[in-house]
């Protein structure tokens, strides 16, 4: 098996599959179920046919439907499920992502393994479209798990609904409480009182959706900062319960989180906000801040720290930054507010957009006030630089994705079903005719970013 296709898979199922491209031989699993699973041989782009039998796939509810997963005619999965279109902003493209659940035959939530992915019954379809490198969520994805920082795993994958070609998708995990992703203890509702209350939690800065509990930002479904942010006064930090989610957070719980986010932003926002004992760390995982950090300013992330902004909160720990989610538009892949530019800061968005209703919080500039956090930073950094963010391992990375995307002519079979090559997509900082264009503008990009920030990382 080559090197090059390990890349879009965890290496903790990296033996199985050296066993598996051994032979010719495919391992089959009838379960009983209505399911069946079995391995993909090493030389193909995994194929995901979705047939819903003419219903026509909204954004809610989810519609019933089958799913096969297959390559070079070998079935590796064959089961029921349920989909429906997911996203904010990306509804408006004509190339959808979705979101699915596996199910069994009595239409029951059924957790299974995709494309030896740890077993789940949530599941994504993240097809790129405005990223016309079709790389960024891949490649950061890639970056934070290198980094020993839990992120979506996400697959390469060729995408059919209905007999009908839709392109490059990443089959990817949907950001939940589990054992296998946001591994966090659960938190029933019964439990309101003394350790059990303290977690886990997880919480979001986002825009709101359709799942969202209530109308608008309402107490039931979220929380409001008691610090404006800085650079726009007039706005609003609102912190979404993720999990427990609105509809199953009992009155002590949400009491519980609210009031220790609070006290983390007062004691950031005292005067002795770097006392060790009294301080922010006193309230949150510093190491986690600094990855998250470092990880939107290596992209310049013009959605950082405001919208698709993860957290977490395990019973008895504090509050850790994470995971990293929807990096579409980072790597120069945005054309307003300076999100195309490599010599800016990507947490001084409020400074260039302060009339934005989604902004970023004060915290980010607060820390960086404090000299025991900066040189944490530049710590890390240079740690980072002499490996996970070295030029050499991400465009190994890039060349990695290419000659995977290009298996079975996959780059242009998108392309040819998707013109956007040479046409302006919102919100494009860049229009390449070619995907080798959009490829060299991704790489030439990151090597002037990586540049910018060994200068201005220094400089805190």
């Amino acid at each position: 098996m080559s090197l090059i296709h390990f890349r879009q898979y965890p290496l903790y199922i990296l033996f199985s599959f050296m066993l598996v491209c051994c032979s010719t031989d495919s391992i089959s699993v009838d379960d009983g179920t209505n399911t069946k699973v079995s391995e993909l041989p090493s030389n193909v782009l995994p194929n995901i046919l979705i047939n819903t039998n003419g219903n026509t796939i909204v954004d809610d509810p989810k519609v019933p439907g089958t799913i096969q997963i297959k390559g070079e005619g070998i079935d590796t999965f064959t089961g029921s499920i349920a989909i429906e279109i997911r996203g904010a902003s990306s509804q408006m493209f004509p190339k959808k992502s979705y979101g699915f659940e596996t199910r069994d035959s009595n239409n029951q939530d059924l957790d299974v393994s995709l494309l030896g992915l740890p077993a789940e019954e949530d599941w994504i379809l993240h097809g790129p479209y405005s990223d016309k490198s079709l790389m960024r969520n891949m490649l950061i994805y890639d970056l934070s798990r290198d980094m020993g920082r839990y992120t979506s795993r996400a697959v390469f994958v060729e995408l059919t609904i209905n007999g009908g070609y839709h392109g490059i998708y990443l089959l990817m995990e949907k950001l939940k409480r589990d054992d296998v992703r946001i591994a966090i203890d659960r938190l029933s509702s019964d439990e309101n009182t003394g350790e059990n209350l303290t977690g886990g939690y997880i919480l979001k800065i986002d825009k709101l959706s359709g799942s969202n509990f209530g109308e608008g930002y309402n107490s039931l479904n979220s929380f409001s900062s008691v610090h404006p942010p800085i650079n726009s006064p007039t706005a609003q930090i609102t912190f979404l319960y993720e999990y427990p989610d609105a509809e199953d957070i009992t009155e002590p719980q949400r009491e519980y989180i609210s009031s220790y986010i609070h006290a983390f932003e007062n004691a950031l926002a005292s005067e002795n906000f770097a006392d060790p004992d009294i301080g922010y760390s006193a309230y949150i995982d510093v190491p986690s801040f600094i990855d998250f950090f470092l990880m939107n300013e290596l992209s310049n992330n013009v959605d950082g720290y405001r919208i698709s902004t993860y957290m977490h909160k395990d019973r008895n720990q504090k509050l850790n930054m994470g995971p990293i989610w929807d990096f579409n538009l980072a790597f120069g892949n945005a054309d307003y507010c300076n999100g195309g530019d490599f010599d800016v800061w990507a947490y001084t968005f409020n400074e260039r957009c302060p009339g934005d209703f989604l902004v970023v919080p004060f915290w980010w500039h607060r820390l960086l006030q404090d000299p025991l956090f900066a040189t944490q930073v530049k710590q890390r950094w240079q740690v980072l630089r002499g490996s996970t963010f070295s030029e050499a391992e991400i465009f190994s990375k890039l060349t990695d994705y290419t000659t995977l995307l290009n298996l079975d002519n996959g780059i242009n079979n998108n392309f040819n079903t998707w013109g956007v090559l040479g046409n302006y997509v919102w919100p494009n900082n860049f229009v390449g005719n070619t995907h080798q264009e959009e490829l060299e503008y991704l790489r030439q990009w990151i090597q002037n970013r990586l540049g910018w920030l060994d200068e201005a990382i220094n400089a805190l």
